[in-house]
């Protein structure tokens, strides 16, 4: 063997040496060291990391995973169905315990965790009416969720980060029966309403009536006293007028009751030729 070729060798089982000596870990994994199967290291550090070459290593990651679910059936504490769809955000915890209770299998572990999530939304939604789920703050029955299912989750080397309520429905034979109410108390509502906005009307109406019948009785009174003031002293002139030159104002009452009854050429009098009436047509007085 020549030695170029045994330099070439060695140096092939130098770089095979430190393939199966080393071995990296990135940020967004967790590695376990394993010899004969058995667990010898976990929580290794992002970088680069040496071992014996007969050890295995197996990596998983570390990054926030996601359950999706179907939707599912839960009853309430009525004990009517409500439709709930949702979704769990959970990531490796304890890589030991990971690997030890599923093998590191990704699938094993969501079927443990939706089992465990479905049994924790059944003893809540139990604890509420359908209102409380259609309408209540979802986030504090999200935060329950969290804190009865992360303990136990903890015993698969996981940890819930976030329990999701996207929706919840009513099957359709409840909805109809949930709808009918509703719109029942809203017509219930909407006639309280309208009442009270009559009465309102009513009172403000009568009030408005009220004060339209005081204004035009003061007006009214006001106009009477104004208008006997007037005749007052239009009587009072005329009076003093009339005392002054009688003849006269005798000949223009006369004129004026002959205005009167002569208004056209169809007005007739039946009358005593020497009735006072005529008295200014007969030969004028000295």
């Amino acid at each position: 063997m020549s030695r170029h070729t045994l330099i070439t060798g060695l140096g092939l089982l130098a770089i095979l040496l430190v393939f199966t000596m080393t071995f990296t870990v990135s940020e967004t994994e967790k590695a376990i060291l394993l010899e004969f199967k058995k667990i010898v290291g976990t929580d290794y550090a992002p970088g680069l990391h040496f071992k014996l070459p007969y050890r295995q290593v197996k990596k998983f990651d570390d990054r926030i995973l996601s359950l999706e679910s179907k939707p599912e059936r839960f009853l309430t504490s009525e004990k009517k169905n409500v439709i709930v769809d949702w979704f769990v955000k959970w990531h490796i915890e304890d890589v030991a315990k990971f690997y030890t209770a599923v093998a590191g299998d990704k699938t094993q572990a969501n079927i443990r965790l939706d089992q465990i999530t479905k049994d924790a939304m059944r003893n809540e939604f139990s604890k509420r009416t359908i209102r409380e789920m259609v309408s209540s703050d979802r986030g504090r029955i999200q935060d329950a969720l969290t804190k009865m299912v992360n303990p136990a989750v903890a015993a698969i080397g996981i940890k819930v980060v976030d329990i999701r309520v996207m929706r919840v429905d009513l099957p359709d034979e409840v909805s109809s029966s949930v709808y009918r109410r509703m719109e029942a108390e809203r017509a219930r509502v909407a006639r309280e309403f309208r009442s009270r906005g009559a009465e309102a009307a009513e009172k403000i109406r009568a009030e408005a009536d009220r004060q339209r019948d005081v204004l035009l009785a003061e007006a009214h009174k006001d106009a009477e006293i104004r208008r006997g003031e007037g005749d007052a002293s239009a009587s009072d002139i005329y009076a003093r007028a009339y005392g002054k030159n009688q003849e006269f104002f005798q000949f223009n009452r006369s004129l004026i009751a002959y205005r009167h009854a002569f208004k056209d050429e169809r007005s007739l009098l039946v009358m005593e030729p020497d009735s006072e009436f005529f008295r200014y047509f007969k030969k004028p007085r000295k």
